[in-house]
């Protein structure tokens, strides 16, 4: 029957049928993407190479490193947590060979104050401010800090011997620098886990990282590094030995190992590093209590604060990083890996497309199936191969619960597993969200709007936790916020 010819409600039933396809087809696409890395991650895990390995800490957090280690936070508008970031860390990075680089800018007083008042006159820190006005990039920012180091490389006499990379809202593991400093003398860069913890007061938004960054960095990244996959930098918890940044500065002319046009540095960081031959480690290790050895942080809580940085995300890793990092163009096993998982990486808007085709064909269906019960239409009749369809994608979301639920019990408690299971639906709308941003952000770019450090602020920190006093700051913070 020709198009012309059919009524509105019927119009209506074929666009939910032909949406009902499309949906079905590439989230069934997504899940086996998503159930191979899984099965991936069972045979390493049968085969006793994805176990974490149990170390006794304790002598790591007070042992001498093999050389100087240059920690570089870049800080704009972070006045409400980098002093706590800053005493947390050089109280537990005690070794006299720690130098901690923070890069602040010339029209953000209120970080450069916060920054000196934390210091309490330890000569380890550095405080380097930039001397253009904020924000420019966090590329940028980090740029300047590698010029400070090599001003001070030259005016000491002492070469670093890794570089670490930290954000301005990060407490982290007392074990983990010198676990760095072991691993670096194996590898060129090194990436620790990142743990997003669960927050009291944003039970369903700030907390849905906990779920996003546990499977992330409990499986994917064991995954990646087990297939030789580069490895992308989380930005935190990261180290590169000192020659391979020198190579990449090299690469870029000599102005700074990052492009400071780039939203995702720290995703590019790792990726880089393997593209000029460098070796990537993932460790995963826990404490002889099965504490897991990695960086902690209090993520953004506010629904459009975590919209603004997953849009950042996106918008680098996926539309950014199809024109600045291409594909790797290595064969065998390691170039078929690098090929996968770039894909995967670069997947979000699709993602974001396809999720909001599946809320929108949900709410057709709930149409459809009033009217019909009124006896005004008709619903979509499903043929064999559309509930062969149905249930294939049933069986793998039920998979993924599974994955999920799993993942963030190990780390967090059977409590907070059965709210990642009960966020999938706030995850999905976010991720529609950002994936709509990104592109409208990427289309601006494109048409010669330039990109700035969209940063979102933070104002909690791990360490400060239970503490009335803080409380009432973060509380005045949000207000000026």
């Amino acid at each position: 029957m020709p198009l012309l010819e059919l009524s509105t409600w019927q119009l209506l039933v074929l666009f939910q049928h032909e949406l009902l396809l499309f949906a079905g087809i590439f989230f069934l696409i997504g899940a086996l993407d998503d159930v191979a890395v899984d099965l991936c991650w069972l045979w390493l895990r049968l085969t006793g190479r994805a176990r974490s390995g149990k170390i006794d800490s304790a002598p790591l957090a007070t042992a001498e490193l093999e050389g100087l280690a240059a920690v570089f936070i870049p800080a704009w508008q972070e006045a409400s947590v980098i002093g706590d970031t800053i005493a947390h860390a050089l109280n537990a990075w005690p070794q006299a060979e720690l130098r901690l680089y923070v890069g602040c800018y010339r029209n953000d007083p209120a970080t450069i104050e916060a920054v000196t008042t934390a210091a309490s006159g330890d000569p380890r820190l550095r405080l380097v401010i930039h001397d253009r006005a904020g924000p420019t990039t966090k590329a940028d920012c980090l740029n300047r800090l590698y010029r400070a180091l090599l001003e001070d490389e030259v005016r000491t006499g002492l070469r670093a011997r890794m570089v670490v990379f930290h954000d301005a809202e990060d407490m982290v593991d007392p074990a983990a620098l010198k676990l760095l400093d072991m691993a670096v003398s194996q590898a060129d860069f090194v990436q620790l886990p990142v743990l997003a913890l669960p927050q009291a007061g944003s039970r369903w938004i700030g907390s849905h990282y906990c779920e996003e960054f546990a499977e992330a960095h409990g499986k994917a990244l064991v995954v990646r590094d087990a297939l030789g996959a580069a490895l992308p930098a989380a930005g935190v918890g990261c180290a590169v030995a000192r020659d391979a940044l020198k190579r990449l500065a090299r690469e870029r002319g000599g102005e700074g190992p990052f492009e400071a046009e780039s939203l995702t540095e720290d995703y590019e960081l790792g990726l880089r590093i393997a593209e000029l031959g460098g070796r990537c480690r993932f460790i995963r290790m826990r404490h002889l209590d099965g504490g897991l050895i990695a960086t902690r942080a209090y993520f953004p809580a506010r629904l459009d604060l975590v919209v603004r940085q997953k849009t950042r995300w996106i918008h680098g890793i996926a539309f950014q990083g199809w024109d600045r990092m291409g594909w790797h163009s290595g064969a065998g096993k390691a170039g078929l890996a690098e090929h996968w998982m770039r894909m995967r990486d670069r997947r979000g808007p699709l993602t974001a497309l396809v999720l909001f085709a599946g809320y929108l064909l949900l709410a057709l269906s709930a149409l459809g199936w009033v009217v019909a019960a009124l006896g005004h239409g008709e619903a979509v009749a499903l043929s064999p191969v559309l509930k062969l369809l149905l249930a294939a994608n049933f069986a793998a979301f039920l998979w993924r619960v599974i994955f999920r639920f799993g993942f963030s019990a190990r780390e967090f408690g059977v409590k907070e597993g059965l709210r990642a299971v009960l966020r999938i639906p706030i995850t999905n709308i976010i991720a529609i969200m950002a994936g709509r941003r990104a592109l409208v952000a990427y289309v601006r770019s494109l048409v010669g709007h330039g990109v700035v450090w969209d940063k979102t602020p933070h104002f909690d920190h791990p360490s400060r936790a239970g503490d009335p006093a803080m409380a009432r700051a973060r509380a005045r913070a949000r207000s000026l916020a």
